[in-house]
């Protein structure tokens, strides 16, 4: 066979090689598309923006009932909290604190005594409001354990933080799904390439215009359709002698399950923000009435000692006015202050490891709802698209190499 024979079925050995790159480019395309653009791109209704980010409302809320349904009763792991711990652990900065407002509070309505009061008598008072604070605390998480639910919607939290922060939903799915998205681009290469071979082949015997698109939506589809078939599928393992066929996700259930647990506990369900949920959140009215009870109790086991310092009723204006001062800057104060306890409290709740041990200990179906919905809610969109994308490579190599 002379050279220039071997020259002309050059066109027909860039069908499986072009099919490989089609394959390739649909499934990176379609994993692109589900994840980006964050925001949508274009003039409505032409346009696009990723399908995570577009339903992150949707997709939070998915998660988060998995999360709460499946994963985590947070009624039960607050009842791990001591509140004379928390106390404890809130010990210097709380001394701290009561010397600050008890300063701030008396050189606000009664700066001039204040100023001549002696330096043992402040020093009594700074003692007998330190004593009673801590008393705060443990009454204030006492009632937190008690009114868990009331007071910490973990739902609102999480999707709150989920929607607001679209890149944090995308990067829980991309990196627990990272193994099967490389997979998925991956596989489009391989699979592309056998379907090429076909396609050659029927080229050859069957040289008419409409077979390269043809074959190209079959490559864009069947690549996108089987790639995404096999992370998933099958759900249980079946062996065939040694080796051993299951889903490329589910096969990944203890490694996925470390590595979801730590992003959720520790981008998601902080305990910084559970703790600023429960202070700032819809139940901290409820805390304030507690710090005002107990504040309320501290002043008035001060009344005796300003008494001494000036003609002053339990029931004055001037009296209730120190009180609530002092109610409100001790509220205004606690966010920070709690912050002292946040280790003991992620020790206590240990949010990562209950994550951890509850999903590893999932069903196959129960695992797979984790990552299947960037899937399944626009799955035949995306198969759809590499058809289209598929197609119209089909049709540009039709006319580069043989029109």
């Amino acid at each position: 066979m002379a050279f220039s024979d071997i020259f002309e079925y050059i066109p027909y050995l860039s069908i499986p090689l072009v099919s490989a790159l089609v394959g390739w480019f649909t499934n990176v395309l379609a994993l692109r598309m589900t994840f980006y653009p964050i925001r949508f791109v274009g003039v409505k209704p032409f346009g696009w923006q990723g399908i995570i980010p577009s339903k992150a409302q949707k997709m939070a809320e998915t998660a988060v009932d998995l999360w709460t349904t499946k994963l985590l009763d947070i009624g039960t792991q607050f009842s791990k909290i001591e509140p004379e711990s928390i106390a404890k652990e809130m010990g210097p900065s709380i001394d701290n604190l009561s010397k600050q407002i008890i300063d701030e509070v008396m050189e606000a309505k009664l700066p001039k005594i204040w100023a001549q009061t002696p330096g043992n008598m402040k020093e009594s008072v700074y003692e007998r409001v330190s004593r009673n604070l801590p008393l705060i605390v443990e009454e204030m998480m006492k009632d937190v354990k008690l009114n868990i639910s009331e007071m910490l919607d973990l739902k609102y939290l999480a999707v709150s933080s989920l929607t607001q922060n679209k890149e944090l939903l995308n990067q829980m799915f991309l990196t627990c799904g990272e193994e099967e998205f490389k997979f998925i681009k991956k596989s489009g290469l391989y699979f592309g390439f056998l379907f090429g071979l076909i396609q050659m082949l029927v080229w050859y015997f069957l040289p008419m215009w409409w077979v390269l698109p043809l074959f190209g939506i079959m490559v864009g589809y069947v690549t996108n359709y089987l790639a995404i078939r096999l992370i998933f599928r099958p759900l249980n393992p079946i062996k065939i002698g040694k080796l051993v066929i299951q889903g490329m996700f589910i096969k990944r259930q203890v490694e996925v399950s470390t590595e979801y647990s730590r992003i959720v506990s520790s981008k998601i369900i902080t305990i910084e923000n559970i703790f600023e949920y429960i202070i700032r959140g819809p139940g901290s009215e409820n805390l304030k009435q507690i710090v005002q009870r107990q504040i309320e109790k501290t002043i008035d086991e001060m009344a005796g000692i300003i008494k001494s310092l000036v003609e002053i009723s339990t029931g004055s204006k001037l009296f209730i006015h120190i009180r609530n001062i002092a109610c409100f800057r001790f509220m205004q104060e606690l966010p920070m202050n709690i912050r002292n306890v946040f280790g003991y409290a992620e020790n206590a709740l240990n949010l990562e490891q209950i994550l951890r041990e509850k999903m590893i200990g999932l069903s196959t179906v129960e695992f797979e709802a984790f990552l299947r919905p960037v899937f399944k809610e626009d799955e035949l969109k995306l198969i759809i698209i590499g058809a289209i994308l598929g197609g119209i490579a089909g049709l540009l190599q039709y006319f580069i190499a043989f029109y």
